[in-house]
C-alpha cells in the first residue's frame, strides 16, 4: 500500500512540474487548449528568454475577474516576476488585448502601439484618417497608427468551429511580432522566430480591405455615371 501511495504521489509530482514546465510562457491558457500551440509558443518564448534575458509570457482568459479592469489584472501577474516580463493578455468575453510590463525600459525594445494598432497597413490608416479626423494633429495621430498584428486579426469574421483557431492565430502573430522586435533590438537571432511568415495572414486581410476599397471606388464611380446620364436624359 504505501509503495502504491509513493507511486501515486511521484506521478502527481512528475505531472504537476511537467504543467508548470509547459506553462511558462504561455502563462495562462483557458481559452485555446491546443498542443501545437502551446508548443511553439513555449519553443520560442524560452528562446528568447535564452538569448536575450526577456520573459515574453502569453495569457489567454476566458474572462477577467469580476470588478477587475484589465491592466489591474496584468499589475497583479506582474508583480510575481523578478525577471524583466512582457505581458500579452487576451479576455474573450471582454473583447480586451493588452501589453504591460515589470519595467517600463522594456518599452524601448518593441513598439506596442504599433503591435496594438487596429489598423494593418499605411492606406488603411490614411483612408481612415480622411474619415475621422477632426483636426490635424488627429490626422496624422491616425495616420501614422498602423502594423497591428492582432487585431486586424481578431477582428476578421470566423465560423463558430473556427473561432478559437483566430483567437490562436492572431495572440501568435502578436507574440511572435513582440519577439522579433525584442530580438532585433537585442541584436540576437531567434531560430524559432517565422520571421516574416507571420505577415501572410496579415496579407489576406490587407487584400481584402484593399478589395473592399476598390469595389466601393468602382460603385461611386458607377453611380455617379449614372447619375450623370439619367440626369442628361431628362433634360
Amino acid at each position: 500500500m504505501k509503495v502504491l501511495t509513493r507511486g501515486l504521489f511521484a506521478l502527481a509530482l512528475t505531472i504537476f512540474f511537467q504543467t508548470q514546465l509547459i506553462a511558462e510562457y504561455l502563462y495562462k491558457d483557458e481559452v485555446v487548449h491546443r498542443p501545437a500551440f502551446t508548443e511553439q509558443v513555449e519553443k520560442l518564448g524560452a528562446e528568447l528568454f535564452e538569448k536575450s534575458g526577456v520573459n515574453l509570457r502569453l495569457i489567454m482568459l476566458r474572462e477577467l475577474p469580476a470588478d477587475m479592469k484589465m491592466v489591474e489584472y496584468e499589475k497583479s501577474i506582474l508583480k510575481h516576476f523578478k525577471t524583466p516580463t512582457i505581458l500579452l493578455t487576451f479576455a474573450e468575453l471582454n473583447s480586451e488585448v493588452d501589453i504591460q510590463v515589470n519595467d517600463p525600459s522594456l518599452y524601448k525594445y518593441f513598439n506596442r502601439r504599433q503591435v496594438l494598432s487596429p489598423v494593418a497597413s499605411p492606406v488603411q490608416a490614411f483612408i481612415m484618417a480622411l474619415v475621422y479626423a477632426d483636426s490635424w494633429e488627429m490626422f496624422n495621430d491616425l495616420r501614422t497608427n498602423y502594423g497591428g498584428t492582432i487585431l486586424p486579426l481578431l477582428a476578421g469574421k470566423a465560423k463558430k468551429e473556427q473561432i478559437v483557431g483566430k483567437y490562436a492565430g492572431s495572440m501568435y502573430n502578436g507574440y511572435v511580432d513582440i519577439a522579433h522586435q525584442v530580438a532585433v533590438s537585442k541584436g540576437v537571432v531567434l531560430e524559432n522566430d517565422p520571421g516574416d511568415a507571420n505577415q501572410e495572414a496579415l496579407f489576406y486581410v490587407k487584400l481584402f480591405f484593399y478589395g473592399f476599397v476598390i469595389y466601393g471606388i468602382i460603385m461611386y464611380i458607377r453611380r455617379y455615371l449614372y447619375r450623370r446620364r439619367h440626369k442628361n436624359e431628362q433634360k
